[in-house]
């Protein structure tokens, strides 16, 4: 029986002994090797189901798949010779995983106050187990009151059927703090279980039923619509709430269970600590959080919502631009826990919620830039993109969530927060002015400005029914995804140097289709027409490419650049400069030139597109010491200046001078062939093409 492709693969790859640690992005499995020269590259490329091998700096190696590339991946993590070898996913650009980029951007809030730090993890890992039945419960929710507005249900809470409903989504919220203890226990290395029925027994018929008791008093709150008792247990005042709902209460009683159960394992001997440790903590903690943690939590849930509730009542305006500006940035941190929580606070409290509402804001300006993502993916014929962010805007539109835009897209491009903060704002704006002048009107009655809603409901398309003033939370959050999306479409997301690996791996892959069809024989109209679009006509046909700085000349391989050397950008050829002044290397129009100016791409009219790179890594320099000369669309001539460079100023920041320069539409000619080796003046010829 022949062997499998996976175990093909680590034959070739010099054995299960040679991987030090193996990865897959969206189409390659990345391996770094004890030895790269035990790889046989020969047999990779010919293997059946292996698309290229590819070999890296150091000892990493990358072999391409293709689509299946997780299935292969799998295959290999479980063949038995492969037991021990660490794995992780990661992404296409560079070798980060979307764990990496989410790790990556935690960690700019790590190291500085570590408690803090451990505190916002805390609260993450309390929730996000949970997030799932969340969601299910608040599309429930949304359903059901599309359903009421349409009259397509009676709006009756007395019939039957109308309460059945409403408890398959009530379940949720109402036991959402035994979900939370339970999470919050498993955090802190507690029994979970534990933690669970602590929170249950304030949850129990017989603990609320105390506050019906004869011998309790009980004061009711105007401002909060809630009932607050006082009883007498054991000759001990205790105060009664209802704490369904509550997530304050449980995150501070698994912390204190936490100091407890881990003090009794210290104390209790080994071979009987299953049955006291639990035995006191239920006694302990359980009396704490009912006399003590449990009113506590209470108060400060009160106090953060009634606060808030302050803000947006006398400072709206304020209150519903901050919110959309500052998620993009308390997302990635795992900061924005804290708000989700004050959300629930808010339901079980007041009887609404009006963060979710700006909120909604920042999810469609999120959305908005992911779909303009798209759009250019689409556009450019750039698949892995398309994948991913046609993934991240369902992920988004349908289930509310941001985190696959995030961790997947927009953290890896830093211009998607330039133009996603514009629509954040915009969006901010149009959501203050109009919730101000359409305020809302709770169910209590009560006049609130700006847009509201009784359920904990993930901001998608399908939650958008749950918002009071919907049409005001409507045009807020469209107004916040157009601009997004536009802004995107409008001036890219990707610097030149990306966009021109894009434009030249789609035109790689183009033509390795067309020379597929050819190889079975046939001539296919499609290849033709491909062939005439990327033929110059032959009166102006470019047949070289100038110099555009005056130096030494040397091959891509040469330059230590591994994208340039690689020919992903196309043929072409690195200069270490002798002069500051950089110039157009051809005749045509500057499609693109950077904010920064280390970067031009020229398009001549016959169709051959050239970049022109200043320097490596100078994009980081953010445009100092480079004095430019032009601008994108314009029109300029060889030998025309493009920009002045303080190749000193380069030099003294650590990054190489060496310019590069590359046909981006090599594969659209028989050959291009670079000249190295040779000093030239600026306007040389230096690579010579072929049709």
């Amino acid at each position: 029986m022949a062997d499998s492709l996976a175990s093909q693969i680590i034959t070739a790859i010099g054995g299960p002994e040679n991987v030090r640690s193996l990865t897959h992005c969206a189409t390659r499995l990345r391996f770094e090797l004890v030895d790269a020269s035990k790889v046989d590259q020969n047999s990779l490329e010919h293997m059946q189901g292996v698309l290229g091998a590819v070999p890296q700096s150091g000892d990493r190696f990358q072999v391409v798949i293709g689509g299946g590339v997780a299935t292969v991946y799998e295959n290999i993590m479980h063949l038995p010779e492969m037991a021990g070898v660490g794995g992780a996913s990661a992404s296409d650009d560079g070798q980060k995983s979307n764990a990496d980029v989410k790790a990556e951007a935690r960690s700019k809030a790590r190291g500085k106050v570590a408690w803090l730090d451990s505190f916002f993890e805390y609260l993450s890992d309390s929730f996000r187990p949970i997030l799932g039945v969340l969601l299910g419960a608040s599309i429930i929710i949304a359903l059901v009151n599309l359903l009421i507005s349409l009259n397509v249900i009676p709006n009756d809470e007395v019939s039957a059927g109308w309460v059945f409903v409403k408890a398959i989504w009530k379940g949720v919220f109402y036991f959402l703090p035994i979900m939370v203890a339970y999470n919050a226990s498993k955090k802190l290395k507690v029994d979970p279980w534990l933690g669970g029925a602590i929170m249950a027994m304030l949850m129990t018929p017989q603990f609320t039923g105390l506050m019906d008791a004869k011998t309790t008093t009980c004061v009711e709150n105007a401002a909060l619509g809630t009932k607050s008792c006082m009883a007498s247990i054991f000759g001990m005042p205790m105060a009664l709430s209802d704490y369904s709902g509550n997530v304050f209460v449980p995150l501070l009683m698994a912390a204190v269970l936490a100091l407890v159960y881990h003090g009794l394992k210290r104390i209790i001997p080994e071979s009987v600590q299953l049955v006291f440790v639990p035995f006191f903590c239920m006694i302990i903690v359980g009396a704490l959080t009912a006399f003590i943690i449990g009113p506590i939590g209470v108060w400060v849930g009160n106090g953060l919502g009634v606060g808030l509730a302050w803000m947006n009542t006398h400072a709206p305006f304020i209150f519903a631009i901050i919110i959309p500006m500052l998620y993009p940035f308390l997302v990635p941190l795992g900061l924005h826990w804290p708000l989700n929580a004050l959300m629930l606070m808010n339901i079980q409290t007041l009887g609404y919620d009006f963060i979710q509402g700006p909120m909604g804001v920042w999810n469609f300006a999120c959305f908005g830039a992911t779909a303009g993502v798209l759009f250019l993916a689409v556009r450019d014929k750039d698949k892995d993109m398309r994948q991913t962010a046609l993934g991240a805007l369902a992920a988004g539109l349908l289930g509310g969530v941001s985190e696959p835009s995030l961790y997947g897209i927009h953290l890896r491009y830093k211009l998607i927060y330039k133009r996603m903060l514009v629509g954040c704002g915009l969006g901010g704006v149009v959501i203050a002015i109009l919730g101000w002048l359409f305020p809302s009107v709770t169910a209590a009655g009560q006049t609130v400005h700006g847009v509201t809603t009784t359920a904990f409901a993930f901001t998608s398309l399908l939650t958008i029914p749950v918002f009071n003033q919907m049409w005001v939370y409507a045009v807020s959050i469209a107004v916040s995804f157009l601009t997004s999306f536009l802004l995107i479409i409008t001036f890219d997301y990707r610097t030149p140097e990306q966009k021109a690996e894009v434009l030249a791996r789609a035109a790689a892959n183009q033509k390795t289709a067309v020379s597929s069809v050819e190889a079975k024989g046939v001539a296919p109209a499609a290849a033709t027409v491909t062939a005439t679009k990327t033929e110059a006509p032959a009166a102006a046909a470019t047949t070289v490419v100038n110099a555009p700085v005056a130096g030494h000349v040397i091959s891509l391989d040469e330059t230590g650049d591994p994208v340039f050397a690689s020919r992903a950008l196309g043929e072409g050829v690195g200069i270490q400069p002798a002069d500051s002044t950089v110039v157009a290397p051809v005749s045509g129009v500057l499609q693109t030139v950077a904010e920064t100016g280390h970067a031009f791409g020229i398009k001549t009219d016959d169709g051959v597109e050239v970049l022109v790179h200043v320097g490596i890594d100078t994009v980081k320099m953010n445009g100092e010491g480079f004095d430019v000369k032009v601008k994108a669309n314009e029109h300029v001539n060889a030998g025309d200046n493009l920009v002045v460079v303080d190749f000193d100023k380069v030099k003294e920041a650590g990054y190489s001078t060496t310019t590069l320069m590359t046909v981006l539409n090599t594969v659209a000619f028989a050959s291009v062939t670079p000249k190295t080796g040779v000093d030239v003046k600026a306007g040389e010829s230096v690579i010579d093409i072929q049709r």
